[in-house]
């Protein structure tokens, strides 16, 4: 196997700390390695991330290095494409919404070929200094828990902390305040109450543009989870940030094929809830909606972008025997696309037809 033209990153480690990473797959415990990467070799140090891919024969792996540098290597085992994350986020950039950059890549590991990976940039400190975004707090959504509401999602209680599925990673004890004073706020202040408070501690046009993405994408699990709090310095409103979408375009998390109506088109959670909630939100909305299908989820818009990763990663693909999928159900999923872009179109028009109020 080889990586045909992709970036390569090679790790060396000993076999000691790599069976101590495979004993565990569950922990968040780095093993040191070698890096070398864009014809360097550094010090680093990795370890195995994901929720349910942790499990798989191939693994997904973060790995930090440098002065801070942090990169995701996702295997994206369960998609046969390999570009459903990558496309998404591409996607959300088109529409002006800050997510992390993507790069195909080839992985070898101690001389031996680990396949295609494709390599995500991290939501840190960086993510906002390469764009020259002011953020004074960082907020990682690590499970279903963070749902903006109240109410645990599995035992249908009330939570015993709102910061339940939250994990900070920039701020302070200052920021779980903020945090926690926000979700208690949006579900316990009075309507005339709430729109005031929500428009000093939200960004809703930022807000919107991301439900947007979320349901055009078709990301049933991006809702109650796999997104990025961040407070901007200038404003202090609270602005979002997608991750993790590898489940889309007529895929679930899982890889399974599901239907282009499986998500809302008005979206999910108990925040998306309370902003729906007012008209001029909703006519906001509807226009963000309108506006995308009138220029960017097209097929005219859409398709060459899936062309031009596929003309990337094909070759690599053809030889990486590392996949769970056959090669040719990812030659097929260029047609499975198209297909949910055109049934996804149609279904967001017929709801705005009838959605009036």
């Amino acid at each position: 196997m080889s990586g045909e033209g992709l970036a390569t990153r090679k790790i060396t480690i000993d076999e000691a700390d790599l069976q101590r990473l495979l004993a565990d797959v569950w922990s968040n415990e780095f093993a040191p390695v070698k890096l070398e990467m864009d014809g360097k070799t550094m010090d680093a140090k990795l370890r195995i991330r994901g929720g349910h891919t942790r499990t798989y024969p191939k693994k997904s792996y973060e790995i930090h290095f440098g002065d801070n540098g942090i990169l995701h290597w996702n295997a994206e085992f369960d998609d046969p494409s390999m570009i459903r994350n990558a496309l998404s986020f591409r996607f959300f950039n088109m529409m002006g919404v800050p997510a992390p950059r993507t790069k195909h890549m080839w992985l070898e590991w101690n001389g031996y070929p680990h396949g295609v990976y494709l390599e995500i940039e991290s939501v840190d400190t960086a993510f906002f200094r390469r764009r020259s975004i002011g953020s004074k707090a960082l907020i990682y959504a690590v499970n279903d828990k963070a749902n903006f509401s109240l109410i645990d999602p599995d035992t249908e209680a009330r939570k015993e902390s709102l910061m339940e599925g939250y994990r900070v990673m920039k701020g302070n004890v200052n920021t779980e305040k903020r945090l926690v004073r926000f979700v208690s706020s949006i579900n316990r202040l009075p309507r005339r109450t709430l729109r005031t408070y929500m428009a000093k501690r939200l960004d809703v046009s930022v807000y919107l543009k991301w439900l947007a993405g979320a349901v055009l994408t078709g990301n049933y699990d991006g809702f109650d989870q796999n997104y990025a709090l961040y407070e901007h310095t200038t404003t202090g409103k609270y602005r979002i940030i997608p991750w993790d979408y590898e489940g889309t375009w007529g895929r679930n998390c899982y890889g399974r094929l599901c239907g282009s109506d499986l998500v809302d088109v008005r979206g999910y959670n108990a925040l998306t809830r309370k902003v729906l909630s007012y008209k001029s939100c909703r006519q906001a909305y509807r226009k963000i909606l309108a506006k995308l299908l009138d220029g960017k989820f097209t097929i005219g818009t859409i398709e060459p972008v899936i062309q031009s990763m596929y003309e990337e990663i094909t070759p690599a693909i053809r030889d990486d025997f590392t996949r769970k999928w056959p090669f040719r159900s990812f030659e097929e999923e260029p047609e499975l696309f198209r297909s949910y872009i055109e049934e996804r179109r149609a279904i967001v028009e017929e709801e705005l037809e009838v959605w009036k109020d």
